[in-house]
């Protein structure tokens, strides 16, 4: 008669719901908890600890990838991206996963190595992926490519790495904590009119003047060091500017509907701060420059390459990356329009509304 095992109760949060991030043991384990995760979904949000995939069919239908051949997934993030070409793979070639991020990629392998994929078929690199042009030197140029810019969703939802002012944590901002300045080092390090242009060149924040004086007058007072500290600065900093004209028609003289927009132009500008120190703590514009330069010289022959952008300062590199190397006769054919995701994922999926494709294909 087998042994039977004493039965271990799960550890419980108190409430009806969890509130912090390590008490969501449920979402953190999406493949043990379907049901609840599947709850999650059907609203139109993303589990903590999980990442969706965002155009997934649009990126296939890019890349045409076939048995054999040889691809880059340059930001490999959740892994969703990869699975999907891994299964395109059909058990045939290589697919290298590359992320700068030592915390969530290590995660991603193993749920990738426990659905099967041996490193005969998969492995994983961990670097940035500026660094394209050492690893096609290394295993020669690839057949495809995929770069999907979006910060992922693990890193967003968990307050330790410091990505979101929803809840307290270490203001950071690195994908690699391991290497660099945090957010909160480099704010010590501006002066108010660098700190506007930041604002401004990385993230379009109208309010850059104002956020980035009452930002330095914190930082006189005691530095700033999380991210509930940040976000507080920019309520200050907007709490008494006049509401742009279109939210002040929508709130016309009710109080609550004027608070409401006030609300709303705080987030707004909180997230366009993050944004903006996020890009700077990790030389993201710098990055991409790098990545689109090297590219066209990592793809073989009739390579197929997909990038996903997220805001309007990489659309724009990216986009202007592609023509100059068409015009140059490096890609054969690039994206004339930029592809959108479908309403329908946008509605099942939240935050993939701002996000464009563009591809190009090697001469």
């Amino acid at each position: 008669m087998d042994e039977q095992k004493p039965h271990k109760r799960r550890v419980h949060y108190s409430g009806h719901y969890p509130k912090r991030f390590e008490e969501k043991y449920k979402e953190l384990q999406p493949e043990k908890y379907g049901e609840e995760v599947a709850h999650v979904l059907a609203k139109g949000n993303t589990p903590a600890g999980m990442h969706i995939p965002i155009m997934v069919d649009e990126i296939l239908n890019v890349l045409q990838i076939q048995p054999g051949e040889k691809g880059f997934d340059a930001t490999l993030g959740y892994g969703g991206h990869t699975l999907k070409m891994l299964e395109a793979l059909q058990g045939r070639g290589h697919l290298i996963g590359g992320d700068v991020d030592p915390i969530e990629s290590a995660k991603t392998e193993e749920r990738i190595r426990a659905k099967g994929y041996g490193p005969a078929l998969w492995e994983r690199r961990q670097m940035n992926f500026c660094q394209i042009d050492e690893l096609a030197a290394e295993v020669g140029p690839f057949d495809f490519v995929l770069a999907d810019l979006g910060v992922s969703s693990m890193q967003i939802d968990n307050p330790a790495r410091g990505f979101s002012y929803k809840a307290d944590g270490p203001l950071d901002l690195r994908l690699n904590p391991e290497a660099g300045i945090s957010a909160a080092e480099r704010l010590r390090e501006l002066d108010k009119d660098e700190l506007t242009g930041l604002l401004q060149t990385n993230a379009d924040e109208p309010y850059a003047a104002q956020i980035a004086r009452e930002i330095m007058r914190t930082e006189r007072r005691q530095p700033i060091e999380t991210t509930t500290a940040l976000h507080e600065a920019v309520t200050r900093a907007l709490e008494n500017v006049p509401l742009p004209p279109d939210m002040q028609s929508v709130a016309g003289y009710s109080t609550k509907r004027q608070a409401a927009a006030r609300a709303q132009l705080i987030k707004k500008s909180s997230a366009r701060v993050f944004q903006a120190l996020r890009i700077d703590v990790n030389h993201e514009y710098e990055v991409l420059y790098e990545f689109m330069e090297k590219l066209p010289y990592a793809l073989a022959p009739g390579g197929r390459a997909a990038i996903l952008t997220f805001h309007s300062g990489e659309d724009r590199i990216v986009k202007q990356a592609f023509k100059a190397y068409h015009q140059q006769g490096l890609y054969r054919a690039i994206a004339k329009d930029v592809i959108r995701p479908s309403k329908e994922e946008c509605y099942r999926n939240s935050r993939a509304h701002s996000t464009k494709l563009r591809w190009a294909i090697k001469a």
